[in-house]
């Protein structure tokens, strides 16, 4: 089962590799895995992003001055320690997911109107199942940095993996469509 929606997902991941490449020009996608992680974590500290992003603290903080310079990111002394910086989005980069959303929706709304209504409510319920899965199991595998509501029903773990699918999934948006991880 997990070879062969390997190999049917590719489609998918391709509409999120073009809206992710047709926003290459404005942005590295390290760049904008930051942006994203940022935008569903708004005044997250430097620490924080480096985990979530799975970097080096000295690594996320040259990003974080490259996304500043670009005018993506804005820095704010913390409220409780000033020596603790939170990050924001800045408007720029608010059109930027924007853009690359709106782009996504138009090229899977073009494929989506050439499939049956049954097959597009199979697809999303599928895709919604598959999503609320293996959130649970991101959720699990970064419980230090995300607090987890009390007594959530346990689900089947996700074999275990290094890299690929496991960091596809640890860096997906929150209100986000299920599979966004790729943009």
């Amino acid at each position: 089962m997990a070879a062969e929606l390997d190999t049917v997902a590719g489609a998918l991941l391709t509409v999120w590799d073009g809206a992710r490449e047709r926003t290459a020009n404005r942005i590295s996608t390290a760049q904008l895995r930051a942006v994203m992680l940022v935008e569903r974590q708004d005044g997250i500290n430097l620490r924080r992003l480096a985990a979530g992003l799975d970097m080096l603290l000295s690594s996320a903080s040259r990003l974080c001055d490259r996304l500043v310079a670009a005018g993506m990111l804005e820095r704010e002394p913390g409220r409780a320690d000033r020596r603790e910086i939170s990050l924001h989005l800045t408007a720029e980069a608010r059109r930027l997911l924007a853009e690359l959303r709106d782009d996504r929706r138009q090229h899977l709304a073009t494929i989506l109107a050439d499939m049956t209504p049954e097959g597009r409510e199979a697809l999303l319920r599928g895709l919604r199942e598959f999503d609320e899965v293996a959130r649970a199991r991101v959720v699990r595998s970064v419980s230090p940095l995300v607090p987890q509501p009390e007594e959530q029903p346990r689900r089947p773990q996700l074999p275990e993996t290094r890299g690929g699918a496991d960091q596809a999934l640890r860096t997906w948006s929150a209100g986000e469509s299920a599979v966004s991880r790729t943009a």
